[in-house]
């Protein structure tokens, strides 16, 4: 988390004020990256704790390909992230555009988000349009063409990102799969990072990710690379950032995967993992900015 705790640092030192759609100013820095050597250990915050459930269960929501929120607890009832934004997408639309029906609105429709790019995303065909399950194309690549420069999943479709057709616009853009020696590296771009609400649960998400496409693959893990557009503190967390920055980091924890013979993404349930050794200190809550 040392690295994590640097960005940190750099933002509130160097970064400059900025406004932002939610009416709450941030301190920002546009462009940072950070390496995570998965063979080290699991990088989940020590300086605070991880939701490590609420983690998990949206990980497996979005490889669903899932809309509705109430799919998301369906796999874990105590995750709220979402409903904020389903709150906010309902209250902007107390009535509906023509394409969507009432009901969907009310019953916890979420519009085109992760999971629906990941695995219905449109294409243009000779005969109209066909919807391209992204994620099941990377499981065939990097079973078939392992040392392809090609394997990227995307959840940013510019015609499905307007407020209308989605509750957020994906922070976490897209990600891209590299074998390299029997190693799998994931790399992943966002947008729009939270540094202290959302930024630790990206890190373990994609970090997550990687060690379960290396587990259905038969490969090692590697690296992961986070690489952030706009990385900002909104100006409410900054006293719990600095609350951050004043503890100790304990080691890196050890992530544990049952084996029960997965052969895609979609076999693992959320029984299948767990942290080893973990140790944080105390949680620090904070509010979302909408």
């Amino acid at each position: 988390m040392i690295k994590y705790m640097n960005q940190l640092d750099v933002i509130l030192e160097e970064g400059e004020w900025t406004k932002n759609r939610t009416g709450v100013k941030t301190i920002e820095i546009f462009g940072m990256q950070a390496r995570y050597n998965l063979q080290l250990g699991f990088p989940a915050i020590t300086i605070r704790k991880l939701t490590w459930k609420s983690m998990v269960s949206e990980l497996l929501w979005f490889i669903s390909g899932s809309q509705n929120l109430n799919d998301l607890k369906k796999i874990y009832p105590y995750n709220k992230f979402w409903d904020p934004n389903y709150e906010d997408f309902v209250d902007r639309y107390p009535g509906h555009p023509d394409h969507f029906s009432e009901n969907e609105y009310r019953s916890g429709y979420l519009g085109y988000i992760y999971g629906y790019q990941w695995r219905n995303f449109p294409h243009r065909t000779q005969r109209g349009y066909a919807l391209i399950d992204q994620i099941a194309e990377m499981e065939h690549a990097l079973r078939n063409t392992p040392d392809s420069r090609r394997i990227i999943v995307s959840a940013w479709n510019p015609g499905e990102v307007t407020s209308e057709a989605v509750a957020l616009p994906p922070c976490h853009v897209l990600f891209q799969c590299r074998v390299i020696n029997g190693k799998l590296h994931l790399q992943m771009f966002q947008r729009s990072c939270d540094m202290f609400l959302g930024v630790p649960i990206n890190i373990a998400s994609y970090s997550l990710l990687t060690y379960m496409i290396a587990h259905i693959m038969k490969l090692e893990v590697g690296t992961f690379i986070h690489t952030m557009a706009s990385a900002h503190i909104y100006a409410n967390h900054v006293p719990q950032v600095h609350e951050m920055l004043r503890r100790h980091p304990f080691p890196p924890p050890t992530l544990s995967i049952v084996d029960r013979g997965q052969t895609e993404l979609r076999d693992f349930v959320m029984s299948d993992f767990e942290l080893l050794n973990y140790q944080h200190h105390p949680q620090l809550k904070g509010d979302m900015a909408v």
